[in-house]
């Protein structure tokens, strides 16, 4: 993988000359502590149905953000200048939005100490800029794999996605740290369409590369996703599930595969163990958490096999960074061990609520004018000591399901009662895959489900996935974030065929 720099765009704007305004005005106003960050980011959006192009929007943002403390209250503002005056005016607006919330403050704030980096910078690993690639070279790529499933015998329509974005940072605060950083991720995205006009139904599938921290390489070619072996198989596969029988419901044993059992990490462990929502500090997005801190370090999770790490640093992960919107260094540490709720997600402010010594860097903004919030860290299921293959665990069901692919979910405000679906699903018989079935969803509260977790794959069958899009906050933020897991065992989760709770 080419080892890349911070572009000589971004670093050629006067970062310093604008922390050292906006930092000395701050604090000339009367703040005890401020930071100031600059966040530039280009997205670009390229979507196809049917080898015709809908969209190809290319947007960039940049500006400037400055947080204080003033009376152990925050104060935030932001800018779209990059002048030294603007800079300072921002700072100055800030001081006054924590003087005017000040008396309505009723925890002081406290930061968590951390080591002060200057002039580092980090840039994440990939391999080809995908903004160095003309647009129509990119609509050209979607519109080679459309065609190859548009070609395909049963394949009505296809959608194509292609979604990146290019996020440069600089952050310096009052303590002394300087931090410039650039990160690249990609989504890449098919979906085949079969439709049955006589019967008035249809079925869909997509492909399974997931979003990734990495550049066009993961787009175009063979070399980090076999794009050629799966647009090959799709249509095959898409043509068994539409004639594929309905799921006969019951608890079941299933064997689940990485490409569905991120988004059921994210949902049941990731969300549920973000410290603010576990206190009841964001509420009003999708909720709490049923892993309250009287629960740490004393509630089961899981079953004894069951290990999930936080990790800010693993490579191409979506929130993979070498600095928080804080200053603070990335790192990896255990959410859950052995089965046993170990672990929250931090930032500076939540540390010392929670008594702990140190954040483990998750503070991000999507934008210079969003203030930072505690966001989740790439959160993995760790693969067993033993390389068991998918093929090993399926071997020990006699009689369930495999499931592969990501599709919709549903979970409650407490991230305990959930459903789950996916795009393919194989009938175990005897230890062997037999044939599809359809109309699958999976049901259980967070701690029976991973209760019921048997054994775990080896690194062999490790995949990241991830998301571009989870959501947070009011005003709106959103973030990328990635999700390790190997294959998995459970035994006698319950299952539904969602074609007969649907017509009840």
């Amino acid at each position: 993988m080419t080892t890349r720099t911070v572009e000589d765009d971004f670093l050629a704007l006067p970062r310093h000359a604008l922390a050292d305004a906006a930092l000395a005005a701050a604090t000339q106003a009367g703040a005890s502590y401020a930071d100031l960050r600059l966040h530039a980011i280009t997205t670009e959006t390229v979507q196809m149905r049917d080898g015709a192009l809908e969209t190809a929007v290319t947007d960039y943002e940049i500006g400037l953000a400055v947080r204080v403390i003033v009376d152990g209250t925050w104060g935030f503002a932001s800018h779209a200048e990059l002048d030294t005056a603007a800079a300072a005016d921002t700072a100055r607006r800030a001081v006054r939005v924590a003087t005017t919330l000040a008396p309505l403050n009723a925890e002081r704030i406290e930061l968590a100490p951390e080591p002060v980096y200057r002039d580092v910078s980090w840039v994440s690993d990939y391999g080809i800029d995908p903004f160095g690639i003309a647009t129509q070279d990119k609509i050209a790529v979607l519109d080679d794999y459309s065609g190859r499933l548009l070609a395909a015998d049963g394949v009505d329509h296809v959608s194509a996605w292609l979604n990146m974005a290019k996020e440069q940072t600089f952050y310096a605060d009052t303590f002394g740290s300087s931090i410039t950083q650039q990160r690249v991720r990609v989504l890449p995205r098919l979906d085949a369409v079969s439709v049955d006009p006589a019967a008035g139904t249809f079925e869909s599938m997509s492909t399974l590369a997931p979003p990734m921290g990495r550049g066009w390489e993961a787009v175009a070619g063979d070399e980090v996703w076999d794009w050629s072996g799966e647009l090959a198989e799709l249509p095959t596969l898409l043509a068994e599930k539409a004639k594929a029988p309905s799921v006969v419901a019951g608890p079941t044993d299933l064997v689940i595969d990485p490409t569905n059992l991120w988004l059921t990490i994210h949902e049941s462990i990731g969300h549920a163990t973000e410290y603010d929502r576990a206190i009841g500090y964001e509420a009003a997005y999708a909720g709490t958490s049923f892993a309250t801190p009287d629960k740490l370090g004393r509630m089961t999770y899981g079953s004894p096999v069951m290990n999930v790490t936080a990790d800010r640093t693993v490579q191409h992960g979506l929130a993979s960074v070498g600095f928080d919107d804080e200053g603070v260094r990335a790192q990896s540490w255990d959410l859950v061990r052995d089965g046993l709720f170990v672990g929250y997600q931090l930032d500076r402010v939540f540390a010392p609520r929670l008594g702990v010594a140190r954040s483990n860097g998750c503070s991000y903004a999507d934008s210079a004018h969003h203030v930072p919030i505690q966001r989740m860290a790439n959160v993995s299921l760790q693969p067993g000591p033993e390389d068991i293959s998918t093929d090993e665990l399926i071997a020990r069901v006699s009689d369930g399901l495999y499931i592969v692919g990501d599709k919709s979910w549903s979970i409650d405000m407490q991230r305990y009662n959930f459903q789950f679906t996916g795009q393919r699903f194989y009938r175990i018989k005897d230890g062997r895959l037999d044939g599809q079935v359809r109309d699958v969803a999976y049901q259980a509260t967070t701690t029976d489900f991973w209760g019921a977790l048997e054994a775990v794959g080896g690194q062999s069958t490790w995949r990241l996935g991830g998301a571009f899009n989870c959501g947070k906050a009011q005003p709106g933020q959103i973030a990328a974030v990635s999700h390790g897991c190997p294959s998995a065992l459970f035994r006698k989760i319950t299952v539904l065929n969602t074609r007969e709770e649907g017509g009840r």
